[in-house]
């Protein structure tokens, strides 16, 4: 393990690797008698680890980070040998308590009020669909009544969510976006007027910070104020951009998270907390426990009335000991420790888009309030060929990730074929962001 994180730098980022190839390396039936673990890890070596793809490598820029730090990997060694089942009190009275005390700690690093109380999730997905649950029920309205928005940006759980929570499909409403890709609040509130005029019920909106294409920022307190109006539920969504809410100079970026009914961000995209652990936070706890709550006798306990049992704040019955390495985390590093992290993650990806804007050919077509910046190359010969322009950018892409040393993903902006480069992994220096750019612009032809 320490051997990895020193030298995951000189793997490839992406295996080289065809579909079937490592199953067709695999025996099809188990052993039937026990092998020696020094087989074991040599078959690891030699057939797994080639070929896995390494997230944590210093240059990795695809999709948005899945971090993790050496005290997050030594604390989930400890919460592997402890094995413990932290359903509730009982069964986990430190993990209970602990969680309580680390989500505590990081609502005042978030600075959000002192009414919102967290929860580990799993997963900001598994998180959205409890908010949207919750959102269902205080409505208390026949669910094939009740409507749900979310920009056309808006990350694709959010459907798949909606429809898992029993909202009709026809009911679930992808509110038009602006210039920036956030999310028009004239348009949300014409269509939860338009809808509530119709005798449909406006029941939650997922307003998104920090969007999955382009980390679009969605206008907070406007979608607040048309919750309020039509007595719907307002979940933030800023799964990856929630981190740097920790930043002072960011939090005006999420002006009206105060007004929310609920918000999630994901530690384990970009606070140095290896997967799975999604920070839940919730106003209306009486409303998430009439959702959740489940008591049967053989769960009951002596204790149930004085201590919070966290099976019922979710929909795992099952609940891993993720609070010890967000703990190990705050304080390994601390408060300011984290605070360094993301504005050097800024900093590069602030550097980085000045060297795009400054290169002829090269197009930013959305903001970088955080770590993420999207490009596209427009070569004058293909100029107003969307089509041709895409299928070129695509071709670049390619030709930057077969180099080994660094991978980026893309998306679909305003129609057109665009590339993401994003940053957030621990390791990645200056280097690894200038080595990702000397191949941009060599794959574009650039001197």
């Amino acid at each position: 393990m320490a051997d990895y994180l020193r030298d995951v730098g000189k793997r490839p980022v992406v295996p080289a690797v065809a579909p079937g190839e490592i199953r067709r390396a695999l025996p099809a039936e188990p052993p039937a008698a026990g092998e020696p673990f020094e087989a074991i890890a040599a078959d690891f070596r030699e057939l797994i680890l080639p070929g896995m793809t390494h997230w944590n490598h210093p240059g990795w820029f695809g999709y948005f980070p899945a971090n993790h730090s050496p005290p997050s990997i030594l604390a989930e060694m400890l919460t592997a040998t402890l094995g413990a089942q932290c359903m509730s009190w009982q069964t986990s009275p430190a993990a209970t308590e602990l969680e309580q005390v680390v989500m505590e700690w990081l609502r005042g690093m978030l600075a959000l009020p002192a009414d919102f109380t967290g929860v580990i999730q799993d997963t900001a997905s598994t998180a959205t669909l409890v908010a949207l649950l919750t959102a269902r029920d205080r409505r208390g309205t026949d669910p094939r009544m009740l409507t749900v928005y979310a920009s056309t940006e808006a990350h694709s759980s959010i459907t798949k969510g909606a429809r898992l929570a029993g909202f009709a499909p026809e009911h679930i409403r992808a509110v038009p976006v602006d210039a920036a890709f956030a999310m028009q609040a004239g348009a949300l509130e014409a269509l939860m007027a338009a809808d509530a005029a119709a005798g449909l019920a406006p029941a939650c909106v997922v307003a998104t910070v920090g969007t999955t294409s382009s980390t679009a920022v969605d206008p907070l307190r406007a979608s607040a104020a048309a919750c309020g109006r039509h007595g719907a539920w307002l979940h933030v969504d800023a799964a990856y951009a929630g981190a740097a809410t920790i930043l002072p100079e960011r939090r005006a970026l999420f002006d009206g998270v105060e007004l929310a009914d609920s918000f999630v961000f994901n530690p384990h995209k970009w606070l140095l907390t290896n997967f799975d652990c999604s920070a839940y936070f919730v106003r209306d706890v009486p409303a998430l426990l009439h959702t959740f709550a489940a008591a049967p006798a053989y769960l009951r306990t002596a204790h149930d009335p004085e201590v919070v049992n966290f099976r019922d704040w979710g929909i795992q019955l099952g609940r891993r000991f993720r609070a010890l390495k967000l703990w190990f985390v705050i304080r390994s590093y601390g408060v300011e420790g984290l605070r360094a992290m993301l504005r050097r993650h800024i900093a590069l990806a602030e550097e980085f888009r000045s060297w795009v804007e400054a290169e002829p050919g090269f197009v930013v077509p959305a903001p970088s309030p955080f770590g993420l910046v999207c490009l596209r190359h427009e070569p004058p010969a293909l100029a107003g060929d969307g089509a041709a322009l895409d299928d070129w950018n695509r071709a670049l892409l390619s030709r930057v990730n077969a180099a080994g040393d660094v991978f980026l993903t893309h998306t679909q902006l305003g129609g057109r074929y665009t590339l993401r480069l994003a940053i957030g992994q621990w390791q990645t220096e200056r280097a690894n962001v200038a080595r990702a750019w000397e191949l941009i612009r060599s794959a574009a032809g650039a001197t």
